[in-house]
């Protein structure tokens, strides 16, 4: 591949990538793009580097191209560089795809939790938790706190399945948007 052939052909120049860029009139990161695969070089480019390598642009691709002329030679190094770019440019679709719904899903959870807690708080507010028994003792009245509703267990039990029920959600709203 391209990216492996630039790498190989620099180091047994023994060429750094700050030397290689210098001869291409380019900057260390371009030529660091290439050797990792996330960019290409144009076919100017290719002929230059070839030149640098004192290689074939053929046998920089990974091929050995009989030369026949010029015109078709870059006819030839343009298509492999626009299969090269479609194939980059599909991986970076991919990529933005996945970063998008964990984004998504990230924020449905966050929303859930807020949910919930403006729940917890409303009904805090209307259905207190705990309520006051008096009993008489021997000495006198005592006050007991004493549950007195199902609020106690319904709440922890929506805390899970609210957020639980979203994710699930999502998650399947996310198949659907696949097809």
């Amino acid at each position: 591949m391209l990216s492996e052939n630039i790498k190989i052909l620099r180091k047994e120049k023994g060429m750094s990538q700050e030397e290689l860029a210098e001869k291409l009139n380019v900057v260390r990161q371009t030529v660091s793009k290439w050797e990792q695969n996330l960019s290409v070089p144009d076919s100017e480019m290719l002929i230059k580097i070839a030149e640098v390598f004192d290689v074939s642009v053929g046998s920089l691709l990974g091929e050995t191209v009989e030369i026949k002329d010029t015109k078709s030679e870059l006819a030839e190094i343009s298509q492999k560089l626009e299969n090269l770019n479609a194939m980059m440019a599909e991986r970076n679709s991919r990529s933005r795809r996945i970063w998008l719904k964990a984004v998504a899903i990230a924020l449905i959870i966050i929303a859930s939790f807020i949910l919930i807690g403006s729940l917890y708080t409303i009904l805090l507010m209307v259905s207190p938790s705990q309520s006051v028994a008096i009993i008489g003792g021997a000495d006198g009245p005592t006050q007991i706190l004493v549950s007195s509703t199902a609020f106690d267990w319904v709440v922890p039990v929506l805390m899970i399945a609210v957020p639980v029920a979203l994710i699930g959600f999502s998650v399947y709203l996310l198949k659907l948007a696949k097809r």
